[in-house]
């Protein structure tokens, strides 16, 4: 019984023990995300880890990390201050004022909360390119099939908010992983 108590003293002292999911470690809470701008408007796009979107290593992201598309956004530079390597987001597109020209309505169940892991041509400016499955197809009017990155399409007016930030080298692999890191288990879709 003393070993006990002095180990329950020990975790009163240094607090609560992290979480992990896997590999992955707790994010830091968004308030404690150094410069960060909460809710700032965005063009939203999509991606695929193809040659003809991406470098010459479609696989791996700008920060290193594998191009995963159900968790990986890209962001553009100039606002790699605000949205740094690891800087977990959520994308409300409930402004969106594009029109036609914007999807988000039949893709958003797959956008869910992103990790900021890479970057966007320097010619791109406020905008966040989020990394769809080049399997993740639509039906479309002509019996044929869309990526979701088509159907997406160019969406302006989408709010970025920052959510967290977690450790690169500790990124999770699921959508599920990602919700529990932030603490939130809710549809992750927002409209």
């Amino acid at each position: 019984m003393p070993i006990f108590g002095t180990l329950m003293g020990f975790s009163l002292l240094l607090g609560p023990v992290p979480f992990s999911i896997g590999n992955a470690v707790p994010p830091t809470p968004a308030a404690h995300v150094a410069g960060v701008a909460l809710g700032r408007p965005v063009t939203l796009t999509a991606y695929n880890a193809v040659p003809g979107q991406t470098d010459d290593n479609p696989f791996e992201t700008a920060s290193g990390a594998y191009s995963n598309p159900e968790i990986v956004a890209a962001r553009s530079q100039n606002l790699a201050d605000k949205l740094p390597f690891g800087t977990i987001i959520e994308l409300d597109g409930s402004a969106i004022t594009s029109g036609d020209t914007c999807g988000y309505g039949m893709v958003a169940p797959l956008i869910g909360y992103r990790v900021i892991e890479d970057t966007m041509n320097a010619r791109y400016t406020d905008r966040v390119d989020v990394l769809f499955d080049t399997g993740a197809n639509y039906a479309d009017a002509d019996g044929g099939e869309r990526n979701a990155a088509d159907v997406l399409g160019i969406c302006k007016g989408v709010t970025v908010r920052v959510v967290g930030h977690v450790d690169i080298n500790h990124l999770p692999k699921t959508q599920a992983q990602l919700a529990l890191l932030v603490g939130k288990t809710r549809n992750l879709a927002l409209k």
